[in-house]
């Protein structure tokens, strides 16, 4: 591997080129004289035809335009060596984009009455998490959402939170990979709650001087993935509940999610997408112990319906989840000027980038890389499912050229429709 990924550190937060046709664009993928994209049978012609001029093992996609899902379709392979196609039913992981169901969990906590975003996490915990640096600032759940906390994520202690899963052949080429690039380890799952206060406690074995930041909480915004799982475990702390079930019970089944999960045992192995580092080498199935920041698995099918409630919520016409309040604030501008996201987006909402006119939050793993995104009043959104890899500078350029030529072609359709 050539380096280490700041894609696992951010899971790919990045800006795609929403409604921004080009045509001569340098990272769109050529096609020779593309026809108008005007129907569906027009899109579908044009990703397979961005599908067969890219090294994308499989991908899925979901356009929704005014509270209709107005095309969903999926293109390759989920197992390329069995010849497996990739389905709407496929499932696998969404990295980041995880994020945003702790960000309904949150608001929901908050509409519960459980606490709010300017209660002291330590109000909540039942250990206290305080930056050495400054032990007597309050760390606040408003941090946690917009990455504010002055809590980091220490590069070779969140690897070590990764692991290959009991039962793996450790001797494929993916495999290796895994264990000699990154260090990965096959092992047991480890509860959240011990993950971080191994983290987090200053007995903890990955406890460090480099998880915390510099900066007092509120006055710096930097990326965690790991502060990000202790806002969710804020919610198990509340409410007396995992995680796993809160997220089950309030979000999962009233969007009738049947197919999604955190992790692959509660899902339909035979449905499951391989995860591929390229086409020719599949990863083994691994684990993340701070699963709540990347650890949704679902599929194209499901994945819609919550685009289609987060859009009709940014629109004031949803209450599946929330009150119309509960939506209001998980896309509300919630940082200062002075400590907005430099070339992630303008500003931030609960854990959702709000960027120019859009909505959207991207995800990455090891062999997974994905997008989901809307415009701010809701009209017209779109998800893109893929189980390729964006980890080095080829993958990423690689993914950056499917990205933008699908992202046009979607344009072109929504525009046109």
């Amino acid at each position: 591997m050539k380096r280490i990924f700041l894609f696992l550190i951010v899971h790919l937060t990045v800006a795609t080129l929403f409604f921004a046709c080009d045509s001569d664009d340098d990272n769109v993928i050529p096609l020779p004289n593309p026809d108008p994209i005007n129907s569906s049978t027009a899109l579908s012609t044009r990703l397979n035809g961005i599908l067969n001029n890219s090294e994308v093992p499989g991908f899925a996609v979901s356009v929704v335009k005014e509270n209709e899902i107005i095309f969903q379709e999926a293109f390759g392979y989920a197992d390329v060596e069995n010849k497996q196609l990739y389905t709407n039913k496929t499932t696998q992981p969404i990295g980041s984009i995880s994020k945003t169901f702790i960000a309904a969990a949150i608001v929901k906590a908050i509409e519960q009455g459980h606490f709010s975003l300017e209660s002291d996490i330590n109000e909540i915990l039942p250990v206290e998490v305080k930056n050495p640096r400054f032990p007597d600032a309050p760390i606040k759940v408003r941090h946690l959402v917009t990455h504010t906390s002055g809590l980091l994520d220490d590069i070779e202690a969140y690897f070590q939170a990764y692991h290959i899963l009991p039962g793996e052949d450790l001797s494929t080429d993916g495999a290796q990979l895994l264990q000699n690039g990154f260090g990965v380890q096959q092992r047991s799952s480890i509860p959240l709650e011990d993950f971080l206060a191994e983290y987090y406690l200053e007995n903890g074995d990955l406890y460090s001087m480099n998880n915390f930041g510099v900066t007092a909480p509120g006055d710096a915004w930097n990326y965690s993935n790991i502060a990000s799982s202790l806002a969710a475990y804020l919610v198990e702390a509340a409410t007396g509940m995992s995680f796993k079930e809160y997220v089950q019970i309030n979000i999962l089944k009233p969007l009738n999610m049947e197919h999604s999960a955190y992790g692959l045992a509660d899902l339909d192995p035979a449905q499951a997408a391989k995860l591929y580092w390229d086409r020719n080498t599949p990863l083994p199935v691994y684990n993340n112990d701070s699963y709540p920041d990347a650890s949704v698995n679902t599929s194209n099918e499901d994945l819609a319906k919550y685009l289609l409630d987060m859009m009709k919520g940014a629109q004031r016409r949803s209450a599946d989840l929330f009150s119309q309040a509960g939506y209001d604030l998980l896309f509300e501008a919630l940082l200062p000027a002075n400590t907005t996201p430099a070339g992630i987006g303008e500003n931030q909402g609960v854990f959702w980038f709000l960027n120019g006119d859009n909505i959207k939050h991207d995800g990455a793993d090891p062999g997974t890389t994905c997008n989901l995104q809307f415009d701010q009043n809701g009209n017209a959104g779109y998800l893109l499912l893929t189980n390729m890899d964006a980890s080095t500078d080829e993958h990423e350029a690689a993914w950056f050229e499917l990205a933008a030529a699908i992202d046009n072609a979607i344009a072109e359709f929504i525009q046109a429709n």
